[in-house]
């Protein structure tokens, strides 16, 4: 079970903060154009079409498996998208955000083994409402490096 220790959300430990930011660019623009309280899978449509015309790699609703003793199970968990590569986006039209999308936002981080996940919520009419996690286990150093100062494919030491 995750506790508060395994994540932080402080900005001074901020990994591929240059490719959040660029994601959370994409969801304000979506925002302003289409604005709150329509059907989630609006969102999710409006935002990958945003991250394809700002040159932002992203793969949506890719498979996590999970395994149980080392047996993998049937059941699958699906993040909205993967950005980047590392960050694990699980957006959200509701009236506001609660614990239960937190921990389902931690499990695909946990899953996916992946540092950085962004919890994006559309519904709010006037914001977008978001939380920004990162678990400390998955940061690599390469991650804390501005982007433009890291080597191709991140080969950082």
């Amino acid at each position: 079970m995750l506790s508060t220790d395994d994540y932080v959300t402080e900005e001074e430990f901020n990994p591929l903060a240059d490719e959040g930011f660029e994601l959370m660019g994409a969801a304000f623009e979506v925002h302003r154009v289409v604005r709150g309280g329509l059907l989630e899978e609006v969102y999710q449509e409006s935002l990958e079409e945003e991250l394809r015309l700002r040159g932002i790699p992203f793969v949506p609703r890719q498979e996590l498996a999970v395994f149980y003793k080392g047996r993998e199970l049937r059941q699958r968990y699906i993040p909205d998208l993967y950005v980047h590569g590392e960050i694990v986006v699980e957006l959200k039209s509701v009236r506001a955000l609660a614990s239960e999308h937190v921990a389902q936002l931690l499990n695909y981080l946990r899953l996916a083994r992946k540092p950085v996940g962004y919890l994006i919520n559309f519904g709010p009419l006037g914001k977008v409402e978001w939380k920004r996690f990162v678990l400390r286990e998955f940061v690599q150093p390469w991650m804390l490096l501005p982007k433009g100062g890291r080597r191709p494919n991140n080969q950082n030491v």
